[in-house]
């Protein structure tokens, strides 16, 4: 399985940023109903952290509403090992 983030911006209003938490938390989705939102901090989106098998798949979560404007970043963790040795692979 990958992990990805996927961001859902919405609309700056306090009405609009109501109603996306509202649409999220009624999913019932356990990945959407812990959706942190930056909201209070005038970034006006909710990020959700998944462990899915593909993009699609991670698409597929949100409500219709939502799927079109959602951005999914495929995530990756590395260790110093592994960067050291692409470096090296890299510089020649």
């Amino acid at each position: 399985m990958a992990k990805f983030l996927i961001e859902v911006p919405h609309e700056a209003e306090k009405v609009a940023c109501l109603r996306a938490i509202q649409i999220l938390l009624q999913t019932g989705s356990h990945y959407l109903t812990n959706a942190e939102f930056g909201c209070y901090d005038g970034d006006h989106k909710g990020w959700v952290i998944v462990d899915v098998d593909s993009k699609e798949e991670a698409r597929a979560i949100l409500p219709p509403i939502y799927r079109s404007q959602a951005k999914i970043v495929s995530l990756s963790r590395f260790n110093l090992d592994e960067v050291e040795g692409m470096l090296r692979h890299h510089q020649g």
